[in-house]
């Protein structure tokens, strides 16, 4: 007992819980490769692509917001919410018509008659409304390289304008504004321009396929001319192919590999909305249809990551106002699948409004990242929530620490942690998450401790104990979305891992697990066991040590009790 009163003056006490975002490691652009799976610098060490889009592809054919902030406020912003990258877009037709390509910005802006944006853009960004709109292109690319953010080159469209639809005339190879032979043009003339420009890491050869044209054969045949060609231009970048039905269907390559006369630079991409499935999240049982889904994502993309290409997820989002019950639900889901996978990934959209969108004027993106105004950020909650995927958690040259398991909540973005002793299990950042092991015997143990993670009783905290062998010790992911982590308490009733008002890791009735059932919402009972050599915040030694010993002395203490009885 003396012992135990000197260690508890060892009790650590974190700070108060602050959301901050993520920035992971500062990345030095420099020419990316791939390895297996995985994007790697000239090292070998990975570099995980967590990027914004930054539409660039619309009427006016110059990069949206400039005429709200400078072009330099605006990139230093991406780097201050966490993005190490941009995915830019570009129209085709900026690099192959000449007359548009010559076009100066404030021409392009008084062609359409948007005379009210000329002098917001003349007091923001004076240098670049009188260049041409292919200078102004350079001249973002520029700002974001000054600001260290790497740069994905996405070829959007052919004819500037808002995407997609299947008859746009921009859908496949062969439609109206769709020439296969002015597209090599274009691909070719956009790597040349920015060869040498190191921050330019990548490029998209074309966004979201589709239409009633599109075809396999082709694909092959112009997709290979198209990743070709970029490579003999410009031979630093990854080139980065996407697949048919607006880019959700890449399932045609299991059986037919990609054939290219290059190695370690192919990259595939995928898109992933809420609205992709109509509005089955809102109307279906939430469990049911994340298991479906990501079971259908697995058969049209997942595949190639085990064929040794990276996935890069070059299109996802949601409503940021959070009142868009289909895209919550999906966000949970995606967070889950986007952290078990580890994936490449490009959130829809930095942007907060647009010049012109669909015909209108200044049109509020309830999906982007700013407000209708460029001044805040419209959501910081989702920031928070993504920046745990802002990071690795694994892959070539991140071993800072040994392989162990992390427990990820996705409808928060945080991690499962010890805070103190007594103290129970919380969620807090992932760089202070727990270590874990996931055993063969289905218990959940801090790696290398003997504590397990323990059921205790209905809507009480989970615990750390040393008896690991009995039922509330052995956790099953249960359910179609295999994110309930599952238990039974000593009277044999099932619990649920779940969270309370103050992000206490609690024990609850499972929810959602009646597939008929469409108007629960299961997202604080999904957890997410996930792969990890992520340096956690590693507890002192003697937290470890008081937590065990009081629990020793707590379970001597029950058996002296049931002794004397």
């Amino acid at each position: 007992m003396r012992m135990l009163s000197h260690l508890c003056f060892y009790i650590l006490v974190n700070p108060p819980l602050l959301f901050l975002f993520s920035t992971g490691v500062p990345v030095e652009a420099q020419p990316l490769s791939t390895d297996s799976r995985w994007v790697v610098d000239e090292s070998g060490h990975r570099v995980k692509l967590a990027c914004v889009n930054w539409p660039s592809h619309l009427e006016v054919a110059v990069a949206e917001g400039l005429s709200k902030k400078p072009v330099d406020v605006i990139s230093k912003g991406i780097v201050d919410m966490g993005f190490n990258c941009v995915r830019l877009t570009w129209p085709l037709f900026l690099f192959t018509d000449d007359t548009l390509a010559s076009t100066s910005v404030r021409q392009s802006f008084m062609n359409l008659g948007l005379i009210g944006s000329i002098s917001g853009f003349q007091k923001n960004n004076p240098s670049i409304i009188d260049l041409t709109l292919i200078r102004a292109y350079q001249a973002v690319v520029a700002s974001l390289s000054k600001n260290n953010v790497m740069i994905v080159l996405d070829n959007h469209t052919s004819k500037p304008g808002w995407c997609c639809s299947n008859l746009d005339g921009n859908g496949f190879f062969g439609d109206k504004y769709f020439n296969p032979d002015m597209w090599i043009e274009g691909l070719t003339k956009v790597a040349t321009i920015f060869n040498g420009t190191k921050n330019v890491v990548a490029m998209s050869l074309r966004n979201e396929l589709r239409g009633p044209k599109q075809n396999v054969n082709d694909w092959y045949r112009y997709m290979q001319r198209g990743a070709q060609a970029v490579h003999t231009a410009n031979p630093n970048v990854l080139t980065i192919l996407s697949g048919l039905k607006f880019d959700r269907d890449l399932s045609f390559l299991y059986k037919k590999p990609l054939s290219l006369g290059f190695t370690n630079k192919t990259v595939f991409e995928l898109h992933w909305y809420g609205f992709s499935d109509g509005n089955s999240w809102e109307t279906g049982n939430p469990n049911q249809f994340c298991g479906r889904i990501v079971n259908n994502i697995k058969r049209n993309a997942c595949f190639l990551i085990d064929q040794g290409y990276p996935l890069f997820l070059s299109e996802f989002g949601v409503d940021m106002r959070g009142t868009n019950v289909n895209d919550n639900r999906f966000l949970n889901c995606f967070l889950g699948w986007a952290a078990e996978l580890d994936v490449e990934w490009a959130l829809w959209a930095l942007t907060g409004s647009y010049y012109l969108r669909d015909g209108v004027v200044g049109f509020d993106e309830t999906y982007g990242v700013y407000s209708w105004d460029w001044n805040e950020v419209r959501n910081i909650s989702l920031l928070q929530k993504i920046s745990a995927l802002q990071y690795p958690f694994r892959g070539p040259g991140y071993t800072e620490a040994a392989e162990h398991k992390i427990l990820f909540h996705p409808m928060t973005g945080l991690c499962v942690k010890r805070m103190s002793v007594p103290e129970p299990l919380v969620l807090g950042p992932c760089t202070k998450a727990e270590a874990w092991s996931y055993t063969s015997h289905k218990t959940i143990t801090l790696a290398g401790k003997y504590l397990c993670l323990q059921a205790d009783d209905m809507q009480q905290p989970a615990k750390l104990g040393l008896l690991c062998g009995d039922a509330s010790s052995k956790w099953e992911a249960i359910s179609d979305s295999k994110m309930h982590l599952s238990t039974k308490l000593k009277d044999g009733s099932t619990v649920c891992l779940d969270i309370d008002s103050n992000n206490t890791i609690v024990t609850n009735s499972c929810k959602c697990l009646n597939n008929k059932d469409h108007n629960c919402e299961p997202g604080s009972q999904w957890f997410k066991i996930i792969d990890s050599t992520r340096r956690t915040t590693d507890k002192n030694f003697f937290l470890t040590m008081n937590l065990m010993v009081r629990i020793i002395v707590q379970n001597l203490f029950s058996f002296i009790q049931l002794w004397h009885i």
